[in-house]
């Protein structure tokens, strides 16, 4: 039986992953400030604790050891250096979830190798005000660098479910249903997504091979924003209304200035096989109209 940590276990693909591991028999232990509630009763070890108190975090956890640490709330630089100094001789596996937003803005499609997090400048002492891309890319940077135990990073682009807490498909289906306007900078520049299922699939995946540094992990295909909302049209029979720009209110979270997406041959070529986009995306869009009709 493998024993198993996860910060950050408690909704959307985190909790998806929680599932999986309890179907497949690991001890499980998940760490969460407590904020939201779990599903998992008695059958996980819950760590009430806020994992940017590195004090408290170490004395929830004692004596804990792990086979496979997953991190999915790892937001800075210095809260990955409390990590590496933590687990140190506490895991064989520390898989951290980062983002697509390492990468810039623009072609071509992005392999791991556009970012090396191995190699990327780590400044001292660390910045204090950090935007989410450059706080995943000195994650990164910081476990890659300085951690004891195999590290892997999970490059995941815009992650989507019926369950997303974001809502960010939902107010694309909900702003074409009501007539809101759509701001949308470019309505071509394609963009890689993966739905919550998966992204807990891939994690469970990778936290039981030897597989090690950074993986992409997408769909198969991409599509635009214009191409999500000719699909939002066609699940609610209304006409979109596009802007190329709106109040903030307005704007879409899916508008991007120019194509950002992935190469997952790495992942492809250890062994995984992604599904493709439209098999889950138009499926969740109608989902998602039906509710709000």
């Amino acid at each position: 039986m493998r024993h198993v940590l996860v910060l950050g276990g408690t909704r959307f693909f985190g909790k998806k992953l929680v599932e999986r591991l309890l179907e497949a028999g690991d001890q499980v232990t998940i760490v969460s400030r407590g904020a939201q509630e779990h599903p998992f009763g008695d059958r996980v070890q819950h760590l009430q604790v806020d994992r940017t108190d590195a004090e408290a975090l170490e004395s929830a956890i004692g004596e804990g050891r792990y086979d496979v640490v997953y991190d999915n709330i790892c937001y800075n630089p210095k809260e990955a250096e409390e990590a590496v100094k933590l687990f140190a001789g506490r895991t064989s596996k520390y898989i951290v979830t980062s983002t697509l937003s390492v990468y810039p803005f623009g072609e071509p499609r992005k392999s791991e190798s556009f970012f090396d997090s191995v190699t990327y400048p780590i400044p001292q002492p660390y910045p204090a005000e950090i935007n989410y891309g450059e706080g995943k890319r000195l994650v990164e940077a910081v476990f890659f660098q300085k951690a004891s135990f195999p590290v892997a990073a999970v490059r995941f682009p815009i992650v989507l479910g019926d369950d997303d807490y974001t809502r960010r498909l939902h107010f694309h289906v909900e702003h074409v249903q009501q007539g809101l306007p759509l701001g949308i900078p470019n309505a071509d520049a394609v963009m890689s997504f993966i739905d919550a299922d998966e992204a807990a699939a891939f994690l469970d995946w990778l936290g039981r091979n030897a597989e090690t540094g950074p993986f992409n992990a997408c769909s198969r295909g991409e599509i635009s924003p214009g191409g999500i909302v000719a699909w939002i049209e066609k699940a609610t029979g209304k006409q979109a209304y596009v802007a190329l720009e709106t109040d903030e209110q307005h704007s879409s979270p899916f508008g991007v200035p120019e194509p950002w997406y992935m190469d997952t041959a790495k992942a492809e070529a250890a062994g995984y096989k992604f599904r493709e986009l439209h098999e889950w995306m138009l499926p969740l869009i109608e989902r998602i109209a039906q509710e709000k009709k």
